[in-house]
């Protein structure tokens, strides 16, 4: 069965780094355009980073920029965040997504998967 399995979160002080890992199964994650979303509480679910399925072209939230770097590895099936000059509105609970819109007997289907998501907390 398809599995996202988020790893890598904890408790940093600001300034500091972490890296998420999201380790991919049940499906063929290569073909996959790769994401991480995040959520603070009494907040929506916003998209972070975009990793397109050969790694070539990245997309980041403005509030992000600079600081979050997305990338992947199809050969290890596994998408990374990696999180530096965290400030405290960083904090959220963080969820890796696998994404993919394709054609399908003349009709357009879209395949989205979700990890269970694991929390950042930026504090001093």
């Amino acid at each position: 069965q398809v599995q996202l399995v988020e790893t890598g979160g904890g408790l940093v002080q600001p300034g500091g780094s972490l890296r998420l890992s999201c380790a991919a199964s049940g499906f063929t994650f290569s073909n996959f355009d790769m994401k991480w979303y995040r959520q603070a509480p009494g907040n929506e679910r916003d998209l972070v980073a975009t990793i397109t399925t050969a790694g070539r072209s990245t997309n980041y939230a403005d509030s992000v920029k600079g600081r979050f770097t997305i990338s992947r590895d199809n050969a290890q099936n596994t998408v990374y965040l990696q999180m530096n000059s965290l400030k405290p509105e960083d904090t959220a609970v963080y969820f890796c997504n696998a994404d993919r819109t394709t054609w399908i007997l003349g009709a357009l289907r879209r395949y989205t998967y979700w990890g269970q998501g694991t929390q950042v907390t930026v504090s001093s």
